[in-house]
C-alpha cells in the first residue's frame, strides 16, 4: 500500500511538473500508474489531498537540503551559513524547472495550495530563526528578528519566483546569490555577535 501511494504522489508530481497542478487529476494519475481508481480513493479522499501530498514531498525535499545545511554548518560563522542555504535553493531551481514550478507558482484557483505556500513561508522563517539563535547577541530582540526573517525570507522567494518566471531576463543565479546573501549579512550586524565590520 506504500508503495501504490508513492507511485500515485509520484505521478501526480511528474504531471504537475510537465503540465501545471491544474492537470493532475485522478483519471491522469491512475492512468499513469495503472492502478484503478479504488486504490486512489484508498489513499486519498479528494484531488486536493493528492496535490498536497505532492506539494508536500517537493517542500520536504527542499527544507531538508536546508535544515540538513544548518544542521551540518552549525559551528560555522551564521552569514557563511545563509550564503550556503541561499545556493542550495537558488541552485536547485536553476536545476530543476518542474520542481521549482511546483514550490513557486502562485497557484491560484486552489485555496489549498496557496495555504500550503503561505505555511511553507512560515515554516522556512522558522527554520532560520532556529539556526539563528545559537549566534545571536544576549539583548537582540526576537520579535524584530521574526519580522525581518519573514520579510526577508518572502522576499527572497519572491525574488527567485520572477527570475523562475523569466521577468529578471539579465540576472544570473550567481547575481541572486550574491545579491541575497549581501542582504542576508546586512541584516545580521542587526542581530548576531562577532559580526565583522
Amino acid at each position: 500500500r506504500a508503495d501504490r501511494r508513492r507511485r500515485l504522489v509520484d505521478a501526480a508530481t511528474e504531471i504537475w511538473t510537465e503540465s501545471g497542478w491544474a492537470a493532475v487529476t485522478m483519471r491522469g494519475v491512475c492512468a499513469k500508474t495503472a492502478l484503478n481508481d479504488r486504490y486512489f480513493y484508498e489513499e486519498f479522499k479528494t484531488r486536493d489531498d493528492l496535490l498536497v501530498a505532492a506539494w508536500d514531498g517537493v517542500r520536504n525535499e527542499m527544507l531538508g537540503e536546508v535544515s540538513s545545511t544548518f544542521a551540518e554548518r552549525v559551528n560555522q560563522p551564521p552569514v557563511e551559513t545563509i550564503r550556503a542555504a541561499i545556493s542550495i535553493v537558488v541552485l536547485r531551481i536553476a536545476q530543476d524547472a518542474g520542481r521549482a514550478q511546483i514550490l513557486l507558482t502562485q497557484h491560484v484557483g486552489s485555496s489549498t495550495l496557496q495555504d500550503r505556500r503561505a505555511m511553507a513561508l512560515q515554516e522556512a522563517t522558522q527554520l532560520v530563526m532556529a539556526a539563528s539563535r545559537p549566534h545571536l547577541r544576549p539583548d537582540a530582540d526576537e520579535m524584530a528578528l521574526r519580522m525581518d526573517t519573514f520579510v526577508a525570507v518572502g522576499g527572497f522567494v519572491e525574488l527567485i519566483s520572477a527570475w523562475h518566471a523569466g521577468l529578471l531576463v539579465d540576472v544570473n543565479q550567481n547575481d541572486i546569490i550574491e545579491h541575497t546573501s549581501r542582504l542576508a549579512e546586512t541584516l545580521a550586524h542587526r542581530y548576531v555577535v562577532d559580526m565583522p565590520t
